[in-house]
């Protein structure tokens, strides 16, 4: 393999259009629970502290704009691709994070679905390499789709010679 075959490029696949509500609801989730806490503050503290009424006002206003921008922006970005020679995955929203996982260094491959995963029919692989950088996760994946992948990235690597090390 040649630095050229494995060079950094976008992914060609797209996750599924359902993780945009996934990835909605865990971060409504996260506001719900931030923006009760502020309320529940500010309404029985007998003299709330004005920045804490400001911080949840300023919550209220957020929240909206990050549950309308976040999923989408993340759907844009969040790609993958498995060839012969590797995995490419691409993700994040502010921060970004691109990853390739030569076949031959890949050593097992999970399927992992919290229960909102299974609300949306999506599940996440989890590629452990021999790699100090850590395994390679596809997350938004259909379900359907995922377990295609895992099979089909387990029956490449099986004929992948090499130990993975």
């Amino acid at each position: 393999m040649t630095e050229e075959t494995l060079g950094l490029r976008p992914p060609a696949n797209r996750v599924s259009r359902r993780a945009i509500g996934y990835w909605t609801v865990w971060a409504a989730v996260g506001w719900v629970i931030l923006i009760a806490a502020q309320t529940v503050f500010v309404l029985t503290s007998d003299d709330a502290p004005t920045w804490l009424t400001v911080t949840l006002a300023i919550s209220c206003v957020i929240a909206p704009l990050h549950l309308l921008v976040m999923p989408q922006w993340r759907y844009r970005i969040h790609r993958w691709e498995v060839t012969a020679e590797a995995v490419y995955t691409q993700e994040g929203w502010l921060s970004q994070d691109w990853r390739i996982a030569p076949i031959s260094r890949i050593q097992t491959v999970d399927i992992e679905r919290d229960p909102v995963e299974q609300l949306f029919r999506l599940a996440k692989i989890t590629v452990t390499t021999a790699s100090a950088a850590g395994p390679v996760k596809i997350a938004g994946l259909d379900h359907t789709e995922a377990l295609k992948l895992a099979a089909e990235l387990t029956k490449t690597t099986q004929a992948t010679p090499g130990d993975a090390t």
